[in-house]
């Protein structure tokens, strides 16, 4: 079970990796294009990369990885928040946050006993 949570961690960290704070850190242009759609200041771009950059980093580390969870999710939630205010399509762009906090949650639940014990799911799982 830890092993599969480490899997589903390491799967939701090297696709933010990649897939969004890379661009944002090395000022590529499909970050810019996004959030120009989005109606964001490319100000943002560098601050929003390195707020993720520092929730994965959390998340991974096992002594702070609720802590990088939270802060995630909260930056999930402003994303979903942000594809609404937009008119984002529903099932590709806003719930594309809730897809990855599910996974980032799943991960976590499934590698830190602490978090299984706050949050049981028995009645799920057995």
């Amino acid at each position: 079970m830890v092993w599969i949570g480490w899997a589903f961690s390491g799967l939701f960290a090297a696709f933010l990796l990649v897939g969004s704070i890379a661009p944002k850190l090395v000022g590529a242009q499909v970050a810019h294009d996004s959030f120009a759609q989005l109606g964001w200041r490319d100000s943002y771009i560098l601050l929003i990369g390195g707020i993720e950059l520092a929730g994965v980093v959390l998340y991974l580390i096992p002594r702070t990885s609720v802590l990088g969870a939270i802060l995630m999710t909260g930056l999930l939630g402003g994303a979903i928040a942000t594809h609404l205010r937009v008119g984002s399509p529903l099932f590709t762009h806003v719930l594309f946050g809730l897809y990855l906090g599910l996974a980032m949650w799943a991960g976590l639940w499934l590698r830190e006993p602490t978090v299984r014990a706050i949050v049981p799911l028995k009645s799920i799982v057995d």
